[in-house]
């Protein structure tokens, strides 16, 4: 309980601090914070989806895009303010995944995960023939017209930051819940689930459309951050390769993995990215080799060695000793007086 306590003191002290960074830090930081943090929700909602619900999908930027190009549209189009505007594209963006959840549910395994980057292409090409929104070439967000840079920078940031947290602590709390002990009965097998009372349909639906709103929080945000949306920018199936990297490094199955995954993913882009087709080349040979030898992610190998864990999740059955009590006296019959 003490190491708890301490752990929460010491988050919401670093939580304070980043919260200071635009008073005293630089603006480039504070727009790489951004950029990690659309990659950590990314990242975190893919995990949530596969790595404990065990539905494994590509097309996990069909939801980035619609969220970046609902937020443009209500922004550009319906005077909104971008910044709400994110959260009502996000809204809007689960409103369309919950039909096509339909389409995709009738699959299972490999062709599951095919359906849904086959649904993410349709999306993609649909809104390209959309010339309200920049078509095929995408547009701008004029929305911030009038809006001092420092102001639009440090409320994008304070935003990011915002999302980050909320994305963290809901999810832990959700797993540590009986829903989330559901969700992840029906990872390991769906017909064992559903024969002790999961309504397993409506579970997988719900971290569906919990994933798809997640997906669009980080494009919306993404996409302010950026001013400029383009349908190959929103709906590039890179955005789902890097979740799936982030989430493999750091360790599949587990809250801190796409912590750790996203803070690895950066320094390797920050340093290798110009390095063009060899820094593709490594990321992937890094990720089979983290895939051969250390499956778990790095937050299995500090698991294992060190015994940290930061967001604790799992249960473990703990038989209890039960002390035997001692027999009662025996009665003894005394057969001449007839009484015991």
């Amino acid at each position: 309980m003490t190491r708890n306590i301490v752990a929460a003191v010491v988050a919401v002290g670093l939580v304070i601090l980043a919260a200071s960074l635009p008073f005293w830090g630089e603006a480039y930081w504070m727009h790489e914070f951004v950029m990690v943090s659309c990659f950590f929700v990314f990242a975190m909602m893919w995990n949530l989806m596969a790595g404990y619900g065990g539905m494994v999908s590509v097309g996990q930027q069909a939801w980035f895009g619609l969220g970046g190009y609902f937020m443009l549209a209500l922004a550009n189009l319906g005077g909104v303010n971008p910044f709400v505007a994110i959260v009502l594209g996000a809204v809007l963006s689960t409103l369309i995944a919950l039909p096509m959840s339909k389409l995709a549910f009738r699959l299972q395994g490999g062709y599951f995960a095919i359906g849904t980057w086959v649904m993410a292409e349709v999306v993609r090409l649909t809104v390209a023939n959309i010339s309200i929104v920049g078509g095929g070439s995408g547009t701008s967000l004029t929305a911030f017209r009038g809006v001092s840079r420092a102001l639009r920078e440090n409320v994008t940031y304070w935003v990011a930051l915002v999302a980050v947290v909320a994305t963290i602590v809901l999810v832990y709390l959700f797993l540590r819940s009986k829903q989330g002990l559901a969700l992840q009965a029906i990872r390991d097998s769906e017909v064992a689930a559903e024969s002790q009372g999961i309504n397993v349909a409506r579970m997988k639906l719900a971290v569906y459309l919990v994933s798809a709103f997640g997906c669009a929080i980080a494009g919306g945000l993404y996409f302010v951050s950026n001013l400029r949306i383009s349908p190959d920018a929103a709906f590039s199936v890179n955005w789902t390769a890097f979740g799936i990297f982030i989430v493999m490094i750091g360790g599949i199955g587990r809250i801190e993995g796409p912590v750790i995954g996203t803070l690895v993913f950066w320094l390797v882009s920050h340093y290798f990215s110009d390095y063009g087709t060899w820094y593709l080349i490594g990321l992937g040979a890094l990720a089979i080799m983290m895939t051969l030898y250390a499956r778990q992610g790095i937050t299995g190998l500090l698991d294992r060695f060190l015994g940290v864990d930061l967001f604790p999740t799992r249960r473990v059955f703990v038989a209890r000793k039960v002390e035997a009590k001692p027999a009662p006296a025996a009665r003894v019959y005394n057969e001449t007086a007839g009484v015991a």
